[in-house]
Protein backbone atom coordinates (compact mmCIF):
# COMPACT_ATOMS: atom_id res chain seq x y z
CA UNK A 1 0.00 0.00 0.00
CA UNK A 2 1.54 3.50 -1.18
CA UNK A 3 1.82 6.02 1.94
CA UNK A 4 0.10 9.05 1.53
CA UNK A 5 0.40 10.46 4.72
CA UNK A 6 2.83 11.21 7.25
CA UNK A 7 1.63 11.22 11.16
CA UNK A 8 1.31 14.58 13.44
CA UNK A 9 3.48 14.81 16.49
CA UNK A 10 1.52 16.80 19.49
CA UNK A 11 4.52 17.74 21.27
CA UNK A 12 6.78 19.54 19.31
CA UNK A 13 7.74 21.63 22.01
CA UNK A 14 9.92 18.86 23.85
CA UNK A 15 11.38 15.88 23.12
CA UNK A 16 9.35 14.37 20.47
CA UNK A 17 7.39 11.00 20.95
CA UNK A 18 7.61 8.02 19.28
CA UNK A 19 4.00 7.35 16.85
CA UNK A 20 2.49 5.26 14.43
CA UNK A 21 4.31 5.09 11.35
CA UNK A 22 3.65 5.35 7.57
CA UNK A 23 4.97 1.97 6.93
CA UNK A 24 2.43 0.34 9.91
CA UNK A 25 3.31 -2.39 11.92
CA UNK A 26 6.29 -3.03 13.34
CA UNK A 27 7.91 0.85 12.56
CA UNK A 28 7.40 3.81 14.45
CA UNK A 29 8.52 7.61 13.37
CA UNK A 30 9.66 10.13 15.97
CA UNK A 31 9.78 13.68 14.90
CA UNK A 32 13.39 16.02 15.62
CA UNK A 33 12.69 19.60 16.08
CA UNK A 34 15.55 21.17 14.53
CA UNK A 35 14.64 24.75 14.85
CA UNK A 36 14.70 27.58 11.88
CA UNK A 37 15.62 26.66 8.55
CA UNK A 38 19.33 28.03 7.81
CA UNK A 39 18.17 28.45 4.52
CA UNK A 40 14.96 30.54 5.83
CA UNK A 41 11.78 28.06 4.70
CA UNK A 42 10.25 28.16 8.33
CA UNK A 43 10.73 25.50 10.99
CA UNK A 44 13.03 22.26 10.06
CA UNK A 45 12.42 18.79 11.13
CA UNK A 46 13.81 15.70 11.13
CA UNK A 47 12.07 11.83 11.24
CA UNK A 48 13.59 8.76 12.94
CA UNK A 49 11.90 5.81 11.98
CA UNK A 50 12.44 2.50 14.14
CA UNK A 51 11.46 -0.93 13.20
CA UNK A 52 9.71 -3.19 16.32
CA UNK A 53 9.64 -6.62 15.06
CA UNK A 54 7.08 -9.04 16.77
CA UNK A 55 8.15 -10.37 20.20
CA UNK A 56 10.99 -13.26 19.98
CA UNK A 57 12.84 -11.35 17.40
CA UNK A 58 16.41 -12.20 17.98
CA UNK A 59 17.87 -9.87 20.64
CA UNK A 60 19.81 -6.52 19.73
CA UNK A 61 23.35 -6.94 18.97
CA UNK A 62 23.97 -3.91 17.40
CA UNK A 63 22.34 -1.03 15.84
CA UNK A 64 21.86 0.54 12.32
CA UNK A 65 21.16 3.95 11.48
CA UNK A 66 19.84 4.31 7.55
CA UNK A 67 20.29 7.69 5.60
CA UNK A 68 18.63 7.67 2.25
CA UNK A 69 19.99 10.22 -0.61
CA UNK A 70 18.45 12.59 -3.05
CA UNK A 71 14.59 12.45 -4.08
CA UNK A 72 14.44 9.41 -1.41
CA UNK A 73 13.14 8.13 1.91
CA UNK A 74 12.81 5.21 3.63
CA UNK A 75 9.98 2.68 2.66
CA UNK A 76 12.53 -0.47 2.81
CA UNK A 77 10.94 -2.56 4.82
CA UNK A 78 12.98 -6.00 3.38
CA UNK A 79 16.34 -4.27 4.79
CA UNK A 80 15.11 -3.66 8.05
CA UNK A 81 13.79 -6.88 8.24
CA UNK A 82 17.22 -8.27 6.78
CA UNK A 83 18.90 -6.31 9.98
CA UNK A 84 16.81 -7.42 12.23
CA UNK A 85 17.12 -10.96 11.75
CA UNK A 86 20.53 -10.62 12.60
CA UNK A 87 20.03 -9.18 15.68
CA UNK A 88 20.46 -5.71 14.64
CA UNK A 89 17.87 -2.84 16.38
CA UNK A 90 16.91 -1.27 12.77
CA UNK A 91 16.72 3.32 12.77
CA UNK A 92 16.33 5.23 9.47
CA UNK A 93 16.69 8.85 9.01
CA UNK A 94 14.10 10.88 6.82
CA UNK A 95 16.60 14.31 6.36
CA UNK A 96 15.30 17.78 6.72
CA UNK A 97 12.23 18.20 3.78
CA UNK A 98 12.98 14.89 2.82
CA UNK A 99 9.65 12.17 2.68
CA UNK A 100 8.44 12.23 6.39
CA UNK A 101 10.23 15.55 7.35
CA UNK A 102 8.89 18.02 4.06
CA UNK A 103 6.64 20.46 5.22
CA UNK A 104 4.28 22.80 3.34
CA UNK A 105 6.25 25.60 1.73
CA UNK A 106 9.72 23.50 1.47
CA UNK A 107 11.82 22.65 -1.42
CA UNK A 108 12.15 18.67 -1.44
CA UNK A 109 15.94 18.45 -0.38
CA UNK A 110 16.49 21.85 -0.73
CA UNK A 111 19.89 22.75 1.35
CA UNK A 112 23.20 25.04 1.07
CA UNK A 113 25.31 23.37 3.13
CA UNK A 114 26.05 19.72 3.84
CA UNK A 115 27.05 20.14 7.38
CA UNK A 116 23.60 21.24 7.62
CA UNK A 117 22.48 17.89 8.90
CA UNK A 118 25.12 16.89 11.37
CA UNK A 119 22.34 18.05 13.43
CA UNK A 120 19.63 15.44 13.26
CA UNK A 121 22.20 13.07 12.30
CA UNK A 122 24.21 13.91 15.90
CA UNK A 123 20.67 13.31 17.89
CA UNK A 124 20.09 10.06 15.83
CA UNK A 125 22.97 8.70 17.33
CA UNK A 126 22.46 10.26 20.71
CA UNK A 127 18.65 8.45 20.69
CA UNK A 128 19.92 5.29 19.41
CA UNK A 129 22.61 5.41 22.29
CA UNK A 130 20.03 5.80 24.80
CA UNK A 131 17.76 3.19 23.90
CA UNK A 132 20.13 0.71 22.82
CA UNK A 133 23.57 1.22 24.13
CA UNK A 134 25.15 -0.75 21.67
CA UNK A 135 27.14 -0.32 18.90
CA UNK A 136 26.27 1.55 16.09
CA UNK A 137 26.00 0.43 12.58
CA UNK A 138 25.77 3.11 9.65
CA UNK A 139 24.42 2.26 6.58
CA UNK A 140 23.96 5.21 3.70
CA UNK A 141 22.63 5.46 0.03
CA UNK A 142 24.12 7.62 -2.95
CA UNK A 143 23.71 11.16 -1.71
CA UNK A 144 23.70 10.03 1.76
CA UNK A 145 26.91 8.27 1.37
CA UNK A 146 28.56 11.41 0.65
CA UNK A 147 26.44 13.39 3.70
CA UNK A 148 27.47 10.46 5.85
CA UNK A 149 31.06 10.33 5.02
CA UNK A 150 31.59 13.97 5.75
CA UNK A 151 29.75 13.99 9.00
CA UNK A 152 31.83 11.20 10.26
CA UNK A 153 35.27 12.81 8.84
CA UNK A 154 34.06 15.75 11.15
CA UNK A 155 33.05 12.92 14.01
CA UNK A 156 36.11 11.77 14.01
CA UNK A 157 38.30 14.48 13.68
CA UNK A 158 36.23 15.94 17.01
CA UNK A 159 35.83 13.19 19.21
CA UNK A 160 36.57 9.98 17.09
CA UNK A 161 33.92 7.70 15.52
CA UNK A 162 34.80 4.68 17.40
CA UNK A 163 34.78 6.85 20.48
CA UNK A 164 31.34 7.51 19.54
CA UNK A 165 29.65 4.14 19.40
CA UNK A 166 30.13 4.35 15.47
CA UNK A 167 31.79 0.73 14.80
CA UNK A 168 31.16 0.66 10.66
CA UNK A 169 30.28 2.41 7.61
CA UNK A 170 28.47 0.59 4.79
CA UNK A 171 27.80 2.68 1.41
CA UNK A 172 25.32 1.89 -1.12
CA UNK A 173 26.32 3.78 -4.51
CA UNK A 174 27.31 6.71 -2.63
CA UNK A 175 27.80 9.50 -4.73
CA UNK A 176 31.45 10.57 -4.77
CA UNK A 177 31.77 12.96 -7.95
CA UNK A 178 29.69 14.27 -10.76
CA UNK A 179 28.33 12.04 -13.50
CA UNK A 180 28.50 12.76 -16.89
CA UNK A 181 31.09 14.33 -19.21
CA UNK A 182 34.17 15.22 -17.72
CA UNK A 183 34.07 18.97 -18.92
CA UNK A 184 30.83 19.04 -15.77
CA UNK A 185 33.83 18.10 -13.33
CA UNK A 186 35.96 20.94 -14.88
CA UNK A 187 34.78 24.09 -16.32
CA UNK A 188 31.20 23.22 -15.36
CA UNK A 189 31.78 23.15 -11.53
CA UNK A 190 32.81 26.90 -11.27
CA UNK A 191 29.54 27.35 -13.46
CA UNK A 192 27.41 25.31 -10.59
CA UNK A 193 29.59 27.29 -7.93
CA UNK A 194 28.39 30.99 -9.64
CA UNK A 195 24.70 30.22 -9.85
CA UNK A 196 24.68 28.82 -6.90
CA UNK A 197 25.44 32.13 -5.13
CA UNK A 198 23.43 34.24 -6.89
CA UNK A 199 20.23 31.80 -8.58
CA UNK A 200 20.40 29.15 -6.35
CA UNK A 201 16.52 28.16 -6.27
CA UNK A 202 16.78 28.15 -9.94
CA UNK A 203 16.71 24.57 -11.23
CA UNK A 204 19.36 22.55 -13.54
CA UNK A 205 17.36 21.90 -17.14
CA UNK A 206 17.21 18.44 -18.08
CA UNK A 207 18.02 16.88 -14.91
CA UNK A 208 14.41 15.18 -14.56
CA UNK A 209 15.10 11.45 -16.05
CA UNK A 210 12.54 8.85 -14.58
CA UNK A 211 14.03 6.15 -16.14
CA UNK A 212 15.24 5.05 -12.58
CA UNK A 213 12.11 5.65 -11.43
CA UNK A 214 10.40 3.48 -14.26
CA UNK A 215 12.62 0.53 -13.41
CA UNK A 216 11.94 0.62 -9.89
CA UNK A 217 8.40 1.27 -9.24
CA UNK A 218 5.28 -1.23 -9.59
CA UNK A 219 3.07 1.00 -11.27
CA UNK A 220 5.27 1.10 -14.42
CA UNK A 221 7.99 -1.78 -14.89
CA UNK A 222 9.64 -2.73 -10.85
CA UNK A 223 8.32 -4.80 -7.94
CA UNK A 224 8.60 -1.70 -4.86
CA UNK A 225 5.49 0.07 -3.95
CA UNK A 226 6.24 3.89 -2.29
CA UNK A 227 4.92 7.43 -2.05
CA UNK A 228 5.15 9.14 -5.33
CA UNK A 229 4.88 12.46 -3.45
CA UNK A 230 7.83 11.70 -1.52
CA UNK A 231 9.83 10.00 -4.59
CA UNK A 232 8.42 10.56 -7.78
CA UNK A 233 9.11 8.58 -10.73
CA UNK A 234 11.21 11.70 -12.76
CA UNK A 235 13.29 12.67 -9.31
CA UNK A 236 13.20 16.15 -7.63
CA UNK A 237 14.22 19.61 -9.84
CA UNK A 238 18.15 19.67 -8.95
CA UNK A 239 18.31 23.35 -8.03
CA UNK A 240 22.14 24.99 -8.26
CA UNK A 241 22.04 26.16 -4.64
CA UNK A 242 21.62 22.51 -3.31
CA UNK A 243 24.04 21.91 -6.24
CA UNK A 244 26.89 24.13 -5.25
CA UNK A 245 26.77 22.45 -1.60
CA UNK A 246 26.98 18.70 -3.40
CA UNK A 247 30.28 20.18 -5.66
CA UNK A 248 31.76 21.36 -2.35
CA UNK A 249 31.35 18.47 -0.85
CA UNK A 250 32.70 16.25 -3.42
CA UNK A 251 35.89 18.63 -3.17
CA UNK A 252 35.80 18.12 0.23
CA UNK A 253 35.89 14.47 0.49
CA UNK A 254 38.45 14.04 -2.77
CA UNK A 255 41.13 15.78 -0.64
CA UNK A 256 40.50 12.64 1.65
CA UNK A 257 38.35 12.22 4.69
CA UNK A 258 39.22 9.92 7.70
CA UNK A 259 35.93 8.22 8.82
CA UNK A 260 37.59 6.47 11.61
CA UNK A 261 36.09 3.13 10.73
CA UNK A 262 36.11 0.14 8.39
CA UNK A 263 33.61 0.94 5.48
CA UNK A 264 31.79 -1.47 2.83
CA UNK A 265 31.16 0.10 -0.43
CA UNK A 266 28.34 -1.75 -2.91
CA UNK A 267 28.00 -0.74 -6.10
CA UNK A 268 26.79 -1.91 -9.58
CA UNK A 269 29.37 -3.25 -11.85
CA UNK A 270 28.35 -0.92 -14.03
CA UNK A 271 26.43 2.09 -15.82
CA UNK A 272 23.75 2.79 -18.29
CA UNK A 273 22.42 6.07 -18.66
CA UNK A 274 19.47 5.94 -20.84
CA UNK A 275 16.81 9.10 -20.92
CA UNK A 276 14.16 6.24 -21.38
CA UNK A 277 13.49 3.01 -19.54
CA UNK A 278 14.64 -0.38 -21.12
CA UNK A 279 15.65 -3.32 -19.92
CA UNK A 280 19.66 -2.42 -19.36
CA UNK A 281 17.83 0.00 -16.98
CA UNK A 282 17.24 -3.36 -14.49
CA UNK A 283 20.93 -4.68 -14.88
CA UNK A 284 22.84 -1.13 -14.38
CA UNK A 285 23.32 1.90 -12.36
CA UNK A 286 21.36 4.30 -14.81
CA UNK A 287 22.22 7.49 -12.17
CA UNK A 288 25.85 7.86 -11.19
CA UNK A 289 28.92 6.66 -12.86
CA UNK A 290 30.64 3.79 -11.42
CA UNK A 291 34.07 4.67 -12.03
CA UNK A 292 34.04 7.16 -10.13
CA UNK A 293 32.52 5.51 -7.27
CA UNK A 294 35.64 2.90 -7.87
CA UNK A 295 38.18 6.30 -8.27
CA UNK A 296 37.49 8.12 -5.20
CA UNK A 297 36.55 5.20 -2.40
CA UNK A 298 39.65 5.42 -1.45
CA UNK A 299 39.41 8.62 -0.07
CA UNK A 300 36.53 7.93 2.71
CA UNK A 301 39.84 6.60 4.78
CA UNK A 302 40.19 3.96 7.17
CA UNK A 303 39.97 0.70 5.25
CA UNK A 304 37.53 -0.10 2.55
CA UNK A 305 36.12 -2.95 0.85
CA UNK A 306 34.84 -2.46 -2.84
CA UNK A 307 32.17 -4.76 -3.87
CA UNK A 308 30.72 -4.35 -7.66
CA UNK A 309 27.52 -6.70 -7.70
CA UNK A 310 26.64 -8.45 -11.07
CA UNK A 311 23.47 -7.09 -11.79
CA UNK A 312 22.81 -4.14 -9.63
CA UNK A 313 20.87 -1.34 -10.05
CA UNK A 314 21.60 2.12 -8.95
CA UNK A 315 20.36 1.09 -4.98
CA UNK A 316 21.73 -2.11 -4.85
CA UNK A 317 19.27 -3.26 -2.22
CA UNK A 318 16.07 -2.81 -4.88
CA UNK A 319 17.64 -4.47 -7.63
CA UNK A 320 15.87 -7.77 -9.11
CA UNK A 321 15.96 -11.02 -6.73
CA UNK A 322 19.42 -12.08 -7.47
CA UNK A 323 21.56 -9.32 -7.82
CA UNK A 324 19.87 -8.34 -4.68
CA UNK A 325 20.71 -11.60 -2.91
CA UNK A 326 24.29 -11.45 -3.66
CA UNK A 327 24.27 -7.73 -2.12
CA UNK A 328 22.72 -9.61 1.17
CA UNK A 329 25.29 -12.04 0.82
CA UNK A 330 28.18 -9.63 0.54
CA UNK A 331 26.82 -7.29 3.24
CA UNK A 332 26.32 -10.47 5.91
CA UNK A 333 30.16 -11.83 5.10
CA UNK A 334 31.62 -8.32 5.47
CA UNK A 335 29.35 -8.04 8.79
CA UNK A 336 30.90 -11.10 10.08
CA UNK A 337 34.29 -9.73 9.03
CA UNK A 338 34.04 -6.41 10.82
CA UNK A 339 33.15 -8.39 13.87
CA UNK A 340 36.08 -10.41 13.94
CA UNK A 341 37.88 -7.66 13.45
CA UNK A 342 37.14 -5.54 16.64
CA UNK A 343 37.11 -8.68 18.29
CA UNK A 344 40.95 -9.17 17.21
CA UNK A 345 41.76 -5.50 17.47
CA UNK A 346 40.00 -5.09 21.23
CA UNK A 347 38.02 -2.51 20.45
CA UNK A 348 35.20 -1.04 22.77
CA UNK A 349 32.56 -1.80 20.17
CA UNK A 350 33.65 -5.32 20.15
CA UNK A 351 31.06 -7.92 19.65
CA UNK A 352 29.14 -6.01 17.15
Amino acid sequence: MTEKTSFKVSDITGRAQWQPDVLGTGYEQRTLPLGPDPDGEGDAVATLVRHTPETGAKAAEAAVLYVHGFTDYFFQRHLAEHFAARGHRFYALDLRKCGRSLREGQTPHYVTDLALYDAELDESTRIIEEETGAPLLIVAHSTGGLITSLWLDRLNRKSGSAAAGITGLVLNSPWLDLQGPAYYRTVGTPVIKALGRVRSMVALPGAEIRTYGDSLHRTVSGEWDYNLDWKPLSGFPVRFGWLRAIRRGHAQLQRGLDVGVPSLILRSRMTKFMREYGPAADVADVVLDVRQIQRWAGCIGDRTNIVPIDGARHDVFLSSAEPRAKAFTELDNWLEWLAAYHRATDSPEAGA
